[in-house]
């Protein structure tokens, strides 16, 4: 019996187009999209993101513990995936996968979050509190709080196709921050910050399991952006429009 996995003799030798074609993976026939906006975008969202974390630690007087802060864990990360992702749009290359890029999303509302919505309680999910005041502390907390989630927000709107992100993500992006959760409430010395009270802490447990269902709930039902003037018909075979 053959295997229907194998090629035959005949169509591996074949040469006229058609067997040549049935050969050829789409990867190598798809054409290559550039998109140098969102490039120019997402590489500027990076430069925001590393602005501020370079501003926080020059305006602290102990730039290391800063790293246990889950601010500045989650700008760094937008930093790295934003410049990552910038090099995928301008090379044309696929890009970065919507379980990565959407993780973002909730992880820059839920210090800001805590920023605005707490003021009173300064846990390790925000930064320290500002001393005397200097032109680095005032503009930090603006670009990490404020400047860098609403852009992420707008790339995810403007610049990113709908429906990419999955139920189990709902349950995967949580994971980290109610594990930073429960190290600062175990260990608040090593995480920098005293122990959030009862309330604070179900709060923001409750802030980090609804965030994912909300960011998923509004990629379900929000429409496509035009992302590009696509004049190749869909197959990526056929004649030009």
């Amino acid at each position: 019996m053959s295997d229907p996995t194998r090629t035959s003799q005949s169509t591996r030798h074949a040469t006229d187009p058609a067997a040549a074609a049935a050969r050829t993976p789409a990867a190598a026939v798809a054409p290559t999209i550039r998109r140098p906006r969102a490039a120019g975008f997402r590489a500027l969202l990076a430069a925001a993101a590393l602005t501020g974390l370079l501003l926080a630690a020059l305006g602290s007087p102990s730039p290391a513990h800063l790293l246990t802060r889950f601010t500045v864990q989650a700008n760094l990360a937008v930093a790295l995936v934003s410049a990552c992702s910038a090099h995928r749009a301008w090379t044309g290359r696929r890009p970065v996968s919507p379980r990565i890029t959407g993780a973002l999303l909730p992880f820059l509302a839920l210090p800001a979050l805590a920023h605005y919505a707490l003021p009173a309680d300064t846990t390790a999910f925000t930064l320290p509190e500002a001393g005397t005041p200097t032109a680095a502390r005032v503009i930090a907390p603006q670009l990490l709080y404020v400047l860098t989630p609403l852009a992420t927000l707008a790339d995810w709107l403007l610049l990113t196709g709908p429906r990419g992100f999955r139920l189990s993500c709902a349950w995967q992006w949580p994971a980290y921050p109610l594990l930073h959760l429960a190290f600062a409430l175990a260990f608040p010395a090593a995480a920098g910050a005293p122990p959030p009270t009862v309330a604070t802490a179900l709060t923001l447990a409750l802030a980090i399991c609804l965030l994912p269902l909300i960011t998923i709930g509004i990629d379900q039902v929000r429409p496509a952006p035009r992302l590009h003037n696509n004049r190749i018909s869909p197959q990526g075979i056929g004649p030009l429009k």
